[in-house]
């Protein structure tokens, strides 16, 4: 056994939390807790993925559980427990329903595991990390919000894509709330260190192709809501919040934008919001704050209105 690796706990076993499970196990990342009200199958998925031990060659345990006392003694806790989107939904059609499973939860979480650092995928995000924080009491540099690292995944792909280049050597940034009126920093966004403005001036691309795909961008959930018709993304959303759960647990100090809590950076106080950010062992390390321009401020701060307005409706609907 390899009894010295972390403890990583993953609460809601659909589709995300049972991709996480197995990519923990597969990578080596931790022993896993998988958390969920369906006990059978959540022991159902968690014996699958031992049964692949003796494949992925590690020692390491996974437990399936409807007992949140499982839960003690946790390092990372990436939530991902609430109702998928539908199609013609959007995420803020989600904001009840799954407000009061987040709080729930965080009440849990608050007594079985006070130490942990949690990661929320929940929609709409940005409002239930907001509840997270609230219901746990947790330092708010240990409770963020897995968003624009996703939708920076998307965007990377769809420039990849449209350049025909390598992914990874597309870099970006996506600020704001986890909708549609999320900001995709084209001014920040660089090819192997070559800036994505520089490579419209050689002719690569234009600013109408960057526009649009900026635009797919912020429908890119939608798009894969349509498409799958009974649910929404999960490889992505799983694989993101893991890669933030290994920079907390392992103290890599990476650079991620998260849903994280603002105290006068940007100008804004007290409201998550999507900013880069460091993650290290002590949770958010530093909110990087970056100059944008008159443009890029202007969506940004439009961005971050709606996730005010979300918050303000969901004060009225739950009570901590």
């Amino acid at each position: 056994m390899t009894m010295n690796k972390p403890k990583i706990a993953l609460v809601g076993a659909g589709n995300i939390g049972g991709t996480m499970a197995h990519l923990a196990m597969k990578e080596g990342l931790g022993h896993v807790v998988l958390v969920d009200t369906h006990l059978d199958r959540t022991q159902g998925k968690a014996l699958d993925l031992m049964h692949c031990s003796s494949f992925e060659r590690h020692h390491l345990t996974i437990q399936g559980t409807d007992h949140y006392e499982d839960l003690e003694g946790s390092d990372v806790v990436i939530v991902s427990a609430g109702m998928a989107r539908k199609p013609g939904m959007s995420r803020d059609d989600l904001l009840e329903i799954n407000g009061k499973i987040i709080q729930t939860i965080g009440e849990k979480l608050k007594k079985n595991c006070p130490d942990a650092f949690v990661i929320v995928i929940t929609n709409p995000l940005d409002a239930m990390v907001w509840a997270m924080k609230e219901s746990t009491g947790f330092p708010a540099r240990r409770v963020v919000g897995m968003a624009g690292t996703l939708d920076g995944a998307r965007f990377r792909l769809f420039l990849a894509q449209e350049l025909n280049v390598n992914v990874s050597d597309i870099h970006t940034l996506v600020l704001g709330g986890h909708g549609d009126e999320m900001v995709p920093l084209v001014g920040y966004t660089t090819v192997s260190g070559i800036s994505l403005l520089r490579l419209v001036e050689m002719g690569w691309i234009s600013i109408e192709r960057i526009n649009s795909i900026v635009h797919r961008t912020r429908q890119g959930g939608g798009e894969i809501v349509k498409l799958l018709q009974t649910g929404s993304a999960f490889y992505t959303p799983a694989a993101c919040a893991l890669e933030i759960a290994r920079s907390y647990l392992y103290d890599e100090r990476k650079i991620f934008a998260c849903a994280s809590w603002l105290e006068g950076a940007y100008g804004l106080f007290d409201i998550y919001a999507g900013v880069p950010v460091i993650i290290g062992k002590s949770g958010v390390e530093k909110v990087v704050e970056l100059p944008l321009s008159s443009q890029e401020r202007e969506a940004f701060d439009r961005s971050v209105q709606e996730v005010t307005n979300l918050v303000k409706k969901l004060k009225t609907l739950l009570v901590f």
